[in-house]
């Protein structure tokens, strides 16, 4: 199948890494060719007719008792192994591994900041929803706000909304939609995902990680703002001031990833005693 699409936005913010830490960095967020075109764009397509307003805020309440299950950090790690996110076209693996890849690089770069190696190991867990069988486009992908009309930044936006019914709302079809001009991102519904489900939970656990950390979390798949330049009509000051930590983390995040996977087993006591620090014991999902 042939899609049009523009330029992958990501392609404008590359980081500064050693070469032998990722493939050619051209090859990464690829949306226009590769063997999983077409299985990245019917994940999309679905995601951007179905994910509206109405949709984020039943999900909210459905998930926000966080009564899915108790387990630890360790064990929502494990339960990765038996996932495969359907809307990655870079990688074709277990998500377990990329949390050890992103983790690490992170700690090889800061070794100072324990709990942003944290953070790289936290990122992906709330893609536990998906095992708890929720269709993938309501769990993976890029994230986007609800309640306004898409920006020319999100994946596919232009072949793949025509279905959703927040657009033909007089106010959700709007550039602003239902906010306020610079309402801040913690104002914003943002789509339905790991992303939102993950630092929902961090919340509710009480996780001692710093705000930087909470931030990362909640907002590291809004491609289209942190890496797109979009949506900043609806940024405040706090938003800007963490966007760097949001651009840091997605160094790591996307260009660690690599069919070399990591010794998972050398790694664990040293996460393990991360986990005793900041979000220790079983822990309600």
């Amino acid at each position: 199948m042939k899609v049009a699409v523009d330029p992958d936005p990501s392609l404008v913010y590359w980081p500064d890494m050693e070469p032998e830490a990722a493939k050619d960095k051209g090859s990464f967020r690829n949306y226009t060719s590769g063997p999983l075109l077409d299985r990245v764009f019917t994940t999309y397509k679905l995601m951007h007719t179905w994910q509206t307003v109405d949709f984020v805020r039943r999900k909210h309440a459905q998930f926000g008792s966080f009564s899915y299950k108790r387990m630890t950090v360790m064990e929502a790690v494990d339960m990765l192994d038996a996932l495969v996110d359907e809307s990655d076209p870079d990688v074709d693996f277990p998500n377990s591994f990329h949390a050890f890849q992103t983790a690490e690089g992170i700690r090889k770069a800061h070794p100072d900041k324990d709990w942003f190696h944290l953070a790289g190991l936290l990122h992906d867990l709330g893609k536990v929803l998906a095992l708890a069988g929720e269709p993938q486009w309501a769990v993976v992908g890029d994230t986007f706000p609800v309640g306004c009309r898409p920006q020319s930044s999100v994946l596919f936006w232009d072949s793949t909304f025509q279905d959703n019914p927040d657009l033909q709302d007089p106010l959700y079809s709007t550039e602003l939609g239902m906010y306020q001009p610079h309402c801040g991102l913690e104002n914003v519904l943002m789509s339905w995902g790991h992303d939102e489900y993950m630092y929902q939970m961090m919340k509710f656990n009480k996780f001692s990680l710093p705000p930087e950390a909470f931030y990362i979390i909640r907002f590291h798949s809004f491609y289209p703002w942190h890496t797109g330049g979009d949506y900043q009509q609806l940024c405040d000051e706090q938003d800007l001031a963490m966007l760097p930590w949001v651009q840091e983390f997605n160094k790591f995040d996307l260009y660690t990833k690599s069919s070399d996977l990591p010794d998972v087993d050398k790694l664990r006591p040293y996460y393990q005693g991360l986990i005793d620090k900041y979000c220790p014991g079983v822990l309600h999902w």
